[in-house]
């Protein structure tokens, strides 16, 4: 459909005004609203996390493109919402214990949500006991662990062990990355899943849920 197309398209563009106007037009058409999660935000977002892993978009471009995804959903959610449609999962992301950088967690996080699934964001510096509270709080698939710096990849695996010692261990999947881990690294400590950037995270993530 043309006007889902649309939508994509000028979300790639980031043009959030855009998009609200477009996802209203859509809703007034009678257009259901999850074809318009799915074929329209889903599927824009989808083609900026391939062009950003590909390098053929930049780290600006993502951002502008999520602001119009948050803005399109600001339309959407309540006809979601009485339709029916819930999310089709949830992840609890953060950067580890006493790593403070949270521009490469803000980029998966905005690529996760893209892929329609809801981000509980716990910041940065998050301890093995805040994770541990916040499985049992939301009762997420997946947790994605952070970490940028040599000196805080260890924290992974304290996060890891106080999530097994909580016996919560074979409730969710654990994704690891960051600028200094590896595949290698994430197989050590017992991850589930490692991602090198954001697009793939989003990917691995979707891949759950199928």
């Amino acid at each position: 459909m043309q006007i889902l197309n649309n939508i994509s398209e000028l979300l790639q563009k980031g043009k959030a005004k855009d998009v609200k106007v477009l996802i209203q037009e859509a809703l007034d058409k009678g257009i259901i609203p999850n074809d318009i999660l799915n074929e329209g935000l889903i599927a824009g977002m989808s083609i900026i996390g391939e062009k950003f892993k590909n390098n053929e978009v930049y780290v600006p471009e993502v951002l502008i493109a999520a602001r119009a995804m948050n803005a399109g959903l600001e339309v959407l959610k309540p006809a979601l919402k009485k339709s029916g449609v819930e999310p089709i999962g949830r992840a609890i992301i953060c950067t580890v214990k006493g790593d403070l950088h949270d521009i490469g967690k803000n980029l998966v996080k905005m690529m996760i949500e893209g892929q329609g699934i809801e981000c509980i964001d716990l910041g940065v510096d998050a301890s093995g006991s805040n994770i541990v509270d916040a499985i049992i709080k939301y009762n997420p698939q997946i947790v994605c662990l952070s970490a940028l710096l040599t000196t805080t990849m260890m924290a992974q695996k304290d996060i890891i062990l106080a999530i097994t010692k909580a016996g919560l261990r074979d409730k969710v999947k654990i994704m690891v990355g960051g600028a200094p881990v590896t595949q290698d690294f994430a197989q050590q400590i017992g991850a589930d899943l490692y991602s090198p950037d954001a697009a793939s995270a989003a990917t691995l993530a979707r891949s759950l849920y199928k």
